[in-house]
């Protein structure tokens, strides 16, 4: 779980590679995809029991060059999810959920759930797909097996953990994760860059003369990237969680574990006023207290859920926990179960955000999330890598295991090409339309201040959501930031300079 959770937060030059021949795209082009039912395009037992709930839901496949400076050559098969409008559509609406890793399968039939009598439901066709690499696209990511994800035996990140890795292990991660997904060539296909590209495709298969999108956390990146592509097929863009295209690898994950640390110390003065809150009634101690009851479990776990639960994967537990207001309460059973010797809570969720399912199955959102990274992110020397791991821990406290380490390597470190992405990203975009940015103030993991930037970046409108959480949009919780989305992707009308909303 602890893989997961660690690189959850980690999205060269920025130079555009070159467009193969129109000729060579023709084809790519002009394929239809051929409907069917999505039973067979679910990877867990969770996504049966979501796709089963949406009985108007339909899949298909994309099919995408792996290399697009070879479009003859290998192709990559994208599982694509359409949940057709309720009324005359105006054209499909492309989501993306974020991760990177994220399904847009899942999110497409979570969607159509959440919003059942939406302007958007009405008037668009839901579109979602799982990006090159994810879930049930073909080849996919694959590292590791799904006993092997219980027992936390694979890990592909140092950055928020203590994990400590020698130049070895780094070369055995690469080579077993190639040798699972089908090739070299495969893991260094990922890149948002080109997974722009395959949204391109996309649009024209669906025969959208230009694209309505929807992008949240690392979606923001994807739409971003899109927008500087092919910024005169945009239609409209609604970018939800934003992440801040300036930053390099170094600062954002800094910021975006003192967000963390920031949602901690809300949930620990909420903790605070509960009857016998296991960090104590002082907000300003609560660190301390946590440090103390989960310190010990460094080297030395605790059983839970028939496995064992030690410091990283408690640690991730609560990061998980900390992404949603509603699962404060939650986190505080888990830390009051480590008073106890147990760690059910916290394992649990894990593995509820990570979606492993009922039968021990997982998705394969983290395998995915590391090669779309090492195609995208800056690399770091290992002196550079122990310096972040001091600078989070710094940043975020509670985090810290109270232990000298070392070795925080790249998990990319022995990657055969250089990233892609390059930073900044998505800067001085010529005949972008209007889009929108949303952005809730308290966002633990993508800071407000990036969807500011973002917003400057792209000159977007800015939507502020007052309140405490990680993307507001796709959910349909709230009827302010409702009304101002549909007003947008509908109807094109942007909400006034300074518009704010509540959660």
């Amino acid at each position: 779980m602890v893989l997961a959770v660690t690189m959850m937060m980690t999205a060269c030059t920025s130079d555009t590679p070159a467009v193969p021949s129109s000729s060579a795209l023709d084809r790519i082009h002009s394929q239809e995809i051929a409907w069917e039912a999505c039973e067979s395009y679910a990877t867990t037992s969770i996504e049966s029991a979501v796709f089963a709930r949406t009985p108007t839901m339909e899949c298909g496949r994309l099919e995408v060059p792996l290399n697009y400076q070879d479009p003859g050559g290998k192709a990559a098969r994208l599982a694509v999810a359409r949940v057709p409008a309720r009324g005359e559509p105006i054209g499909s609406l492309v989501l993306n959920p974020g991760g990177p890793g994220g399904s847009g399968l899942l999110a497409t039939a979570a969607t159509a759930l959440s919003l059942p009598d939406s302007r958007l439901t009405d008037n668009f066709d839901l579109v979602g797909f799982d990006p090159r690499g994810v879930g049930g696209s073909d080849p996919a990511i694959d590292c590791f097996t799904d006993g092997e994800a219980d027992r936390g035996d694979i890990l592909l990140s140092t950055h928020g953990s203590t994990v400590q890795w020698t130049q070895q292990d780094t070369k055995v991660i690469l080579d077993r994760c190639a040798k699972r997904s089908g090739g070299v060539d495969v893991m260094t296909s990922v890149g948002t860059r080109d997974a722009a590209r395959d949204i391109d495709v996309l649009r024209a298969v669906l025969a959208d003369e230009q694209l309505t999108f929807l992008g949240q956390s690392y979606g923001t990146r994807l739409g971003a990237v899109y927008a500087e592509q092919f910024p005169q097929n945009v239609r409209a863009m609604l970018l939800d969680g934003a992440i801040d295209p300036n930053q390099g690898t170094f600062e954002r994950r800094v910021g975006a574990f003192a967000g963390f640390q920031r949602s901690f110390d809300q949930m620990a003065a909420f903790c605070a006023i509960q009857v016998d809150c296991p960090l104590g009634d002082d907000p300003a101690k609560a660190t301390g207290v946590f440090h103390e009851i989960v310190r010990p479990l460094y080297g030395r776990p605790v059983p839970a859920l028939g496995s064992d639960l030690g410091f990283d994967e408690a640690i991730g537990g609560v990061i998980t926990g900390l992404y949603s207001e509603a699962a404060w309460p939650r986190i505080i059973t888990g830390i009051a179960q480590l008073q106890q010797g147990r760690g059910d809570e916290l394992l649990q969720l894990g593995y509820d955000f990570s979606l492993r399912d009922a039968e021990g199955r997982w998705p394969n959102f983290g395998e995915a999330l590391y090669a779309i990274n090492c195609m995208d992110e800056e690399r770091l020397s290992e002196e550079e890598g122990n310096a972040l791991r001091t600078a989070i821990f710094d940043a975020a406290p509670f985090m810290d295991p109270g232990v000298v380490l070392t070795g925080a390597r790249d998990g990319c470190e022995q990657w055969p090409t250089e990233p892609t992405l390059g930073f900044p990203y998505a800067a001085d975009i010529v005949g972008l339309p209007p889009t929108l940015v949303v952005s809730i103030t308290g966002d633990p993991t993508t800071p407000h201040a990036g969807g500011v930037k973002l917003a400057e970046t792209l000159g977007s409108a800015l939507l502020t959501v007052e309140g405490e959480g990680h993307t507001i949009v796709m959910a349909g919780t709230n009827q302010c930031v409702n009304e101002i989305a549909a007003d947008y992707l509908v109807d094109l009308e942007l909400p006034p300079e300074g518009a704010s909303c509540e959660l």
